[in-house]
């Protein structure tokens, strides 16, 4: 496995200034609330991280695990939330609880009865043959600096069946960590072979025979009894770490783990090669997500950076045979500030999955992940399939079409839940437009449009700053690279040229036109904006030598890296009460968007 292509991260930016995949809609599942969690105790907890995904019964499934405040640290969870379209997503639910130990004596720790566990999984459903739905969780240990959850000290792998109505079955244990001297009569759930529901227990064998679904146990399990077809080194930090893995054209299983590593089974994961670095794939502590696509390709996710503080930005890289790849995109840059404080709480969009091959197929052209957001924040992204990083034809697009934003294929979008992007019709009754909502003090919602690469473009807009109690809207032209030669703002009665201040008066509340010609060799452009005069040959912000996008952002860019980066050290306590007015809504704005279009000149 190699990636041949040229792109590759700047370091010093968000995005990485790679040019972004087309079509990309991220949607925020669940956003942290220490302060007024909803309902009580669900969403309360600070650190949630490690997602998984599955479309079962025509709906997604997500499921994550939670800390009260950081990584690794008890009382630890797991939730699961389910949404009808991946778009709208419903209140978590725990579905594995706290899980308090007996008292554990050993040579190198001693813990007293009730000391809790904290949960750690390296895999979250299963759609079992019999139609089943299984999800499961992983209790492991970590009381102190000598042990890790995933070190095959813990307890064992529990599992329950999710019903159809969203309602859970009862847990049982599906494996225990017996060499670590957890067995039946040690531990709280029974085993699973005790259910009287023959469907369930067949669904449980049906996954213990899946040599590719266990071999993702492997890593908190470190059993040496020929239960896994690929043993790693023993230890938290040495072992073979978040397996994932695709089929190949010529029937090999290429199996993919964090830091780079891969290894190649030729007989459906029964037997494998040593797994080997692949130095072409610079990857840090987060983990990658490989499949084939519904175009016949193949898609790599991953954070190309040795960064593990950092892990930016979230990128794609895709191939025709899954061996070699090509054209690094951008999937999500738009990275918020990390609202809480905590141990190990990396920044970025981190520990992506998508949806394996046996859990399900949703409908439509799309590729579909979910991953952490600063490890506080779940977040799921649709990507448009093919995977591109361009597209052939310029826009006249004015909504008319769209029922939802979902509709807008060739639309990026980023949605915080306090910032949604909707289709809406027209406050004048004149067809339908483009909201952005913006009520988050830390987030902002993004719209970003591609037309094709161009020297010299004419861009016509109508908009409308229908409420600005808060940040304004800002109009960005860019190249592939995030560069901005052209920058506006829209406020309530004006809208500026941010680069020489020059400002134009609007009208609140109503539509204004405006019409911008940019000649990126001239580094000039022109601006008309509603009746005001024209104003030719502006200088532009950024020397580019073509511009592909528009963007309308509810907040300043915050696109390159300000300072250092770095996960905390240090315990934190419990009451940190995180960023100002985290968990509060800001005074709201709301921009209209009625048409858009492009022309080359």
């Amino acid at each position: 496995m190699i990636y041949t292509g040229s792109a590759n991260p700047d370091p010093g930016y968000l995005d990485g200034r790679l040019r972004h995949a087309v079509g990309v809609h991220s949607y925020q599942a669940m956003r942290a609330n220490r302060s007024h969690p909803s309902p009580p105790g669900a969403v309360g907890w600070t650190y949630n991280h490690q997602p998984y995904l599955a479309y079962w019964k025509d709906r997604f499934w997500l499921q994550y695990l939670s800390d009260e405040v950081e990584e690794h640290s008890p009382p630890g969870r797991t939730l699961l939330m389910v949404s009808p379209d991946g778009r709208e997503w419903s209140e978590p639910q725990v579905v594995f609880p706290e899980y308090a130990l007996p008292e554990i004596v050993r040579e190198d720790c001693r813990l007293p009865t009730g000391t809790l566990s904290v949960m750690h999984q390296r895999m979250g459903f299963y759609v079992a043959p019999n139609g089943r739905l299984l999800t499961l969780g992983f209790y492991g240990i970590c009381p102190h600096p000598n042990h890790s959850p995933n070190d095959g000290t813990g307890v064992g792998r529990v599992v329950r069946e999710v019903y159809e109505d969203g309602s859970f079955g009862p847990i049982y244990f599906i494996r225990y960590n017996r060499r670590a001297g957890w067995d039946e009569s040690n531990t709280s759930y029974p085993f699973y072979t005790d259910s009287d529901d023959r469907g369930f227990v067949e669904a449980c064998e049906a996954l213990l025979a899946d040599r590719l679904m266990v071999q993702q146990w492997w890593e908190e399990d470190q059993a040496r009894d020929g239960f896994f077809a690929l043993e790693g080194p023993e230890g938290a930090r040495k072992s073979i770490q978040a397996f994932n893995w695709y089929t190949r054209p010529d029937g090999v299983t290429v199996g993919l783990w964090k830091k780079s590593l891969a290894a190649l089974s030729p007989d459906g994961g029964r037997t494998w090669s040593e797994p080997a670095v692949c130095p072409t794939f610079e990857q840090c502590g987060a983990k990658v997500w490989g499949q084939r696509t519904s175009d016949g390709r193949y898609a790599l996710v991953y954070n190309p950076s040795s960064d593990s503080a950092r892990r930016l930005p979230l990128a794609v890289v895709t191939s025709d045979d899954g061996r070699r790849f090509d054209e690094m995109l951008c999937i999500q840059g738009d990275i918020p500030p990390t609202r809480f404080r905590g141990i190990h709480k990396n920044f970025g969009a981190q520990y992506k999955r998508g949806i394996e091959d046996e859990n399900g197929l949703p409908p439509g052209p799309h590729m579909w992940l979910t991953y952490s957001m600063n490890k506080e924040d779940m977040w799921v992204s649709r990507l448009r399939v093919p995977i591109e990083g361009t597209v052939r034809a310029h826009l006249d697009e004015d909504f008319a079409e769209a029922r939802s934003e979902a509709d807008l294929e060739l639309w990026n979008l980023y949605i915080p839940k306090w910032a949604p992007i909707r289709v809406v019709s027209s406050p004048d009754g004149a067809g339908r437009c483009l909201e952005l909502r913006d009520e988050d003090p830390y987030d902002r919602a993004c719209a970003q449009r591609a037309f094709p690469e161009s020297a010299r473009v004419a861009i016509e807009m109508r908009l409308m700053a229908q409420e600005v109690a808060g940040d304004p809207l800002d109009v960005e032209i860019q190249d592939k690279t995030g560069a901005r030669p052209v920058r506006l703002r829209l406020n309530s009665d004006s809208l500026s040229v941010q680069s020489t201040g020059e400002s134009f008066p609007i009208a609140a509340g109503s539509w204004i036109d405006v019409r911008v010609e940019i000649d990126c060799v001239a580094a000039t452009y022109s601006l008309v904006v509603g009746d005001n005069a024209p104003r030719e040959d502006i200088p532009t912000a950024e020397k580019t030598d073509t511009v592909e996008r528009v963007v309308l952002r509810t907040g300043p860019s915050r696109n390159r890296i300000e300072g250092e980066i770095k996960t905390e050290k240090q315990v934190i306590g419990k009451t940190d009460p995180g960023l100002p007015g985290a968990d509060d809504k800001s005074p709201r704005s709301v921009f209209l968007l009625d048409h858009l279009r492009t022309r080359g000149l």
